[in-house]
């Protein structure tokens, strides 16, 4: 019934003139009409918002939490735990992530051919996640290294085509997370090293670039996530003030106006505004929740509770832009994708496939209290390997504080085995007795993630099935 209400109440908004919400607007701040203004306004720029607003935080959290300046890269000498807050990512390769801006001009990423022991697979998107280009071998350069030169918007000067992959995004932020993927037995110690032989520069020192300076994320406590108070508008107001406005997006900036989102001015919203941001931000995220758990995903087999991921249609053959002819796609890039992913692909594939369990098999959201069970199959169909990782329903993140947040074929020789060759994987609280191995700790409410890599031809052709999540107590 809460959703019901969330949407007609979103389509009454739609359906107000402008200029009458203005003179709302001016009326005294004790207005009832004036609060549910905001309120409204507050929960459709959240939403339209939800891209810019994740992908600044990551920008932001290597300057805050790793100590870093604006253009410093962060890697990861060993795969993400549970202390690294990061939207969805996953905890068997690691990463390496920035943020640039090609506002003073033309600016450089060059990526290293790929090498024995591992290459990049990735992707370099605009600020709003809309992606430029993927790199590495299913990327523009093949695999081959490549000199890929973002151009900013209006740039009058010409740019060098010959021994570049050019590229002009419609913003002037540019971010990129690469993954470099181990080959040839190679090791933590090789992925880390390949990562940083990535250069960044700009054009303008392509003779004698500066060393690109680099930041070792696995340490430290890491946060990236979006966080639903009052730092998601704060974060919002700094887009704005550093973004050019987009002709797509004009109308949007009109009712950022109305609560205090400006450019060129302070945003310092008062008591009695702060209070309908909030309740308008919390309506956002209930209506991103839903749209995550109800309409972003779809049955993969017509017998299982099992999902994959539904994106707009056309998007994925369009580079996922989430734009189209006569609309943005607000509701679709927000719940739909980047309120629990990031950094999706320019182009579908690079060997990975997402199955997404949201549902036990008598279709029960899945909790923190209960303990469930998983039976993978010994002859599930990952060449590489396959990997189930828990994440929570809340943060969309790993659960926090715990040993352990995933499972994989790799520690298959650790685990207890049926005797068909299945393995048994748990999630619960606390360890079920003589089976720690088999353990994901939970504690929340949560989802999983079962990914196959290298997957083979009996997934696609549905001869293969997982069996469904049971609960066991």
């Amino acid at each position: 019934m809460r959703h019901t209400t969330l949407r007609l109440v979103r389509l009454a908004c739609v359906a107000l003139n402008y200029a009458a919400c203005a003179t709302v607007l001016a009326q005294s701040p004790a207005s009832d009409n004036r609060h549910d203004i905001l309120v409204q306004r507050a929960c459709e720029a959240a939403i339209w918002a939800m891209p810019a607003v994740s992908v600044y935080d990551i920008e932001l959290s290597i300057q805050r939490d790793l100590g870093g300046k604006f253009g410093d890269v962060a890697y990861f000498s060993k795969p993400m735990t549970s202390r690294h807050g990061f939207l969805t990512a996953n905890d068997v390769t690691p990463y390496v992530v920035g943020a640039l801006s090609c506002k003073d001009g033309p600016i450089v990423i060059e990526v290293p051919p790929a090498g024995e022991k591992a290459s990049f697979f990735g992707t370099i998107v605009d600020a709003w996640q809309a992606p430029l280009a993927d790199v590495g071998p299913p990327g523009d350069d093949k695999g081959q290294g490549g000199k890929y030169l973002f151009v900013p918007p209006g740039y009058g000067d010409d740019v060098p085509g010959d021994g570049y992959l050019v590229y002009h995004p419609n913003t002037y932020g540019v971010h990129f997370a690469f993954r470099p993927v181990a080959k040839n037995g190679g090791t933590n110690e090789d992925q880390a090293a390949y990562a940083q032989r990535l250069q960044i520069y700009a054009l303008s020192e392509a003779s004698n670039p500066s060393a690109t300076t680099f930041r070792d994320a696995y340490p430290k406590k890491w946060d990236t996530l979006p966080k639903y108070d009052m730092t998601y508008f704060t974060d919002l107001n700094a887009v704005v003030q550093r973004e050019p406005v987009l002709e797509r997006d004009k109308a949007m900036m009109a009712l950022l106006a109305g609560i205090g989102i400006e450019r060129g001015k302070e945003f310092n919203p008062d008591p009695a505004t702060e209070e309908a941001l909030l309740e308008g931000l919390q309506r956002a995220y209930d209506w991103m929740q839903d749209y995550f758990i109800n309409h972003s995903t779809i049955p993969w087999w017509e017998d299982r509770q099992w999902q994959v991921w539904q994106f707009a249609k056309g998007q994925p053959e369009a580079g996922f832009p989430y734009v189209t002819e006569d609309r943005v796609l607000i509701d679709e890039r927000a719940g739909g994708s980047y309120f629990w992913i990031t950094y999706l692909p320019k182009s579908l594939g690079g060997g990975t496939f997402y199955l997404t369990g949201l549902r036990t098999k008598d279709g029960e959201l899945m909790n923190g209290t209960d303990t469930y069970k998983l039976t993978v199959p010994a002859d599930t169909p990952a060449k590489d390997f396959w990997s189930v990782i828990v994440y929570s329903m809340k943060s969309k993140g790993f659960v926090e504080n715990v040993d352990r947040v995933g499972l994989s074929s790799l520690e298959l020789p650790k685990m207890k085995k049926n005797d068909d060759g299945s393995v048994d994987v748990y999630f619960a609280p606390s360890a079920p007795k003589d089976l720690a191995s088999n353990w994901i700790p939970t504690g929340e409410d949560f989802f999983l993630l079962f990914r196959l890599y290298g997957p083979g031809e009996s997934l696609f052709n549905k001869q293969w099935t997982l069996p469904d999540i049971e609960k066991v107590n």
